[in-house]
């Protein structure tokens, strides 16, 4: 069906991995339909605190079954807001923006009660010095 949208989020969300004090963000995104081979997925996360999008940007590859994109290290992640996700597929000669799918992402623990310096350090998880 050419009006059915290219993608479906398959999965996403906040991890806060605690032990090593990250916090990031997420999403996977399935094709439901064939998509133009010199076209891009741009993903945009709307960021805590008010700061620009963050963006982030993938080729097409064929036959690919899915694509994951995630945030960086985040500061300033406030419980139950609305985090803004889009994903736009793009053609890659022109620019012109071929379809999009966007969702919001919320979590149910405030940054702010989560350790700011990692608890353990190392591959066995040593404690910090």
């Amino acid at each position: 069906d050419r009006d059915a949208p290219y993608f479906e989020f398959a999965g996403g969300g906040f991890i806060f991995n605690y032990r090593n004090a990250e916090n990031y963000y997420g999403f996977v995104a399935r094709p439901k339909r064939r998509l133009p081979e010199d076209a891009i997925l741009e993903a945009h996360f709307e960021m805590p605190g008010g700061r620009p999008n963050l963006v982030l940007s993938e080729p097409v590859r064929p036959g690919r079954l899915q694509y994951m994109f995630r945030t960086g290290n985040l500061l300033g992640i406030v419980k139950g807001h609305p985090y803004k996700v889009v994903l736009k597929l793009v053609d890659g000669k022109t620019g012109t923006e071929l379809g999009r799918v966007e969702k919001t992402f919320a979590t149910e623990v405030d940054q702010a009660l989560l350790p700011r310096k990692p608890l353990v350090i190392g591959p066995g998880y040593q404690q910090p010095q």
